[in-house]
């Protein structure tokens, strides 16, 4: 009987196996620089992000550029269940990842796939266009992208959608699908406008932002940006920014809207939000440079949510991003100035713990313990240097952004 630790060499890593690529027309199945890898497989095939049983093994994940029909096709040279006689099963590949998918959406017979292709001309973006631009790439080519909003109400949106966000389990950490019956979701999808090889235009899609509208006492909404994903093959294009800003001026025009806010943001998120906030309250009377520097305050939270939508938490960053924007570096006043105030909003948690000790300590409360978890003033300061280095570095590179 054939034991499966001498079949090691037939554990292969998923990521370097898996290929994706989106379709436009037949000619693309043959393009080899259109392939793009996942981040991740650990959504997938577990941890070990691992698939077990075959040699040569090619994972060809297709999707059409526009109405995003998915084919999944396996390839490989030989099998673990014939090497070991049957006594050992290789994993079955498609199985693993169609259990992710939505059911019925994909096709494992090319032919079949190939007729979904030959449909793709005639589709069409769904819902309300809310803006387009323009973008020159790296290779000089200038291209065309729009924005819509979705209804949920439209069947065959929630099926297209249902097939762009399988997506999200290759390409974002913790990822999960939404669930499209909560109506309080809000959709919106990137396409791009392009001519095919016949000269007519054709829609390719991009990515999508999905809002959740929070309901606020008494009739108001509090919509929260949740998932925001670009395709690899569009990334570097400025199209999250485009998403972001697209959003905004959808909500600000909506008076029961108090504010936005943002689920969970990544980094790079949270790095693209903070210049896209700070560009919008450069303008902002409250946010002049005569102004900033005198300090943070209520002014600036109820300019920025009434013309903006931010919450007071983002406002308070920007304040901090734009008043760095305006201060003298070679200036020591100025710039002494600007550390303490970031350093006291840094430091506020840590005053707290301490207030909150010395309360307790009156009431002769035993709090020993809570003050051996907290470090000591000189590694305090320690860390706050630390801390303060790591934002203004951060913010240093929105403002680089914000001059260019």
């Amino acid at each position: 009987m054939a034991r499966i630790h001498e079949f090691e060499d037939l554990v292969l890593d998923a990521l370097e196996v898996v290929e994706f690529k989106l379709i436009r027309r037949k000619q693309d199945l043959e393009d080899d620089s259109l392939v793009f890898q996942p981040l991740m497989a650990h959504q997938i095939f577990g941890e070990s992000e691992s698939i077990f049983g075959y040699k040569d093994l090619q994972v060809r994940i297709l999707y059409t550029a526009g109405p995003l029909h998915i084919y999944i096709g396996v390839e490989y040279s030989s099998r673990v269940n014939e090497l070991s006689s049957g006594d050992i099963k290789a994993d079955n590949v498609v199985l693993t990842i169609a259990e992710k998918l939505p059911d019925g959406c994909f096709f494992v017979n090319m032919d079949e796939f190939l007729k979904t292709l030959d449909k793709a001309d005639k589709f069409q973006p769904f819902g309300e266009k809310l803006s387009e631009h323009k973008v020159t790439d790296a290779q000089g080519t200038e291209r065309l992208f729009e924005i819509y909003h979705c209804d949920y109400k439209v069947s065959a949106f929630l099926k297209f959608f249902g097939r762009l966000q399988t997506f999200i389990l290759w390409f974002v950490d913790a990822a999960s699908y939404i669930d499209v019956d909560d109506t309080q979701w809000s959709y919106f999808v990137c396409y791009e406008k392009y001519k095919n090889d016949n000269g007519d235009y054709q829609y390719a899609t991009v990515g999508y932002t999905t809002v959740y509208e929070y309901y606020a006492y008494p009739q108001h909404i509090r919509p929260r940006i949740s998932q925001v994903l670009v395709l690899p093959p569009f990334q570097k294009l400025g199209i999250g920014t485009r998403f972001v800003e697209t959003i905004y001026k959808y909500y600000q025009s909506q008076k029961n809207v108090i504010d936005m806010t943002v689920e969970d943001p990544s980094e790079d998120f949270q790095r693209l939000r903070n210049f896209v906030d700070a560009r919008l309250c450069l303008g902002l009377k409250s946010f002049a440079s005569g102004v900033i520097k005198k300090g943070f305050n209520k002014e600036m939270i109820r300019e920025a949510r009434e013309t903006h939508k931010l919450n007071p938490r983002q406002c308070r960053r920007v304040y901090e991003i734009l008043r760095l924007y305006y201060t003298n570096l070679n200036d020591y006043d100025d710039y002494h100035a600007y550390r303490l105030d970031v350093k006291r909003r840094l430091n506020a948690v840590y005053y707290k713990q301490l207030n909150d000790i010395k309360k307790m300590e009156k009431a002769k409360v035993d709090t020993e313990w809570l003050r051996a978890r907290l470090p000591t003033p000189s590694q305090r300061i320690e860390q706050l240097q630390e801390e303060y280095a790591q934002v203004e570095n951060a913010y240093k590179q929105i403002i680089q952004k914000l001059r260019t």
